[in-house]
């Protein structure tokens, strides 16, 4: 059966065996992907999103590789563990290795952080082809700046032997830039890591629209303004403001007018 064929394939519902708590998991990361399809974040079929499984740490959930995000739903997630075999795969499509490495070594190295989004987009990708990285033009780039960890090209990410240096690079940050790729975020939830993930894909927007007219006439923010800036995204750096809430629900929101596809 062809990929296409299986993507339009009404699959039976996962939610009568797996708990309540990855049921939820795989919903809002479902979400994730319709939503970075519709702010058109996506690379066709490449990139990533993955979430832990709640109750089984060494478990994540993960696209399965072929499928559009726009896609991805609460059932055809692929559920793998950190070393790469998979436990549950509705479609039998198996996942990119790239992710596989990318998103298993954060996983295994980070227990803090539950849910890893990784994106292509083209000024993400643009920002990370620059030296000097991500520049604080912006109130968005405010947020990140001195928060960013950068980790350099080694190639497409196939190689086990990346995660050592991948996992080193990222240190204790959830904001990641890896250089001449793209961006990732990680969060202590999926609403978290998508809100961090949002902000810095605008910052990267926003640098590169900033650039077209020249980089002799930017205006960077002074050192006061970063370093009250720093003071002030304390609140929602940790995951646990109430703002990420409301961010979330507004994004759910606008992702619903469009259809409740992910749901299922």
């Amino acid at each position: 059966m062809s990929t296409s064929t299986l993507a339009a394939t009404q699959i039976t519902s996962v939610r009568q065996r797996v708990s309540a708590e990855e049921w939820e998991v795989r919903v809002k990361l479902a979400a994730a992907y319709r939503l970075a399809a519709l702010f058109r974040w996506t690379d066709h079929i490449y990139t990533h999103f993955s979430a832990r499984v709640p109750g089984k740490e060494e478990h994540f959930l993960i696209n399965a590789y072929g499928l559009l995000f726009d896609e991805i739903s609460a059932s055809n997630l692929v559920k793998v563990d950190i070393d790469g075999t998979i436990i549950d795969d509705p479609l039998g499509l198996g996942i990119n290795q790239a992710g596989y490495v990318i998103h298993s070594a954060i996983h295994r190295a980070r227990p803090d952080l539950k849910a890893v989004l990784h994106t292509h987009t083209r000024d993400g990708a643009a920002v990370s082809a620059q030296r000097d990285g991500l520049l604080p033009l912006s109130q968005h780039a405010l947020a990140y700046y001195g928060r960013v960890s950068y980790h350099d090209y080694e190639g497409v990410a196939l190689d086990l032997d990346e995660q050592v240096r991948l996992i080193a690079d990222l240190g204790d940050s959830n904001i990641f830039i890896l250089r001449n790729h793209g961006l990732l975020t990680g969060g202590v939830s999926v609403e978290h890591a998508f809100r961090e993930l949002h902000g810095l894909e605008r910052a990267c927007n926003i640098q590169i629209a900033a650039q077209a007219g020249g980089n002799a006439d930017l205006l960077y923010a002074s050192q006061a303004a970063i370093d009250k800036v720093a003071r002030q995204r304390e609140a929602f750096a940790n995951g646990d403001n109430p703002g990420i809430a409301r961010h979330w629900d507004a994004l759910i929101r606008q992702l619903e007018r469009e259809g409740d596809g992910y749901k299922h």
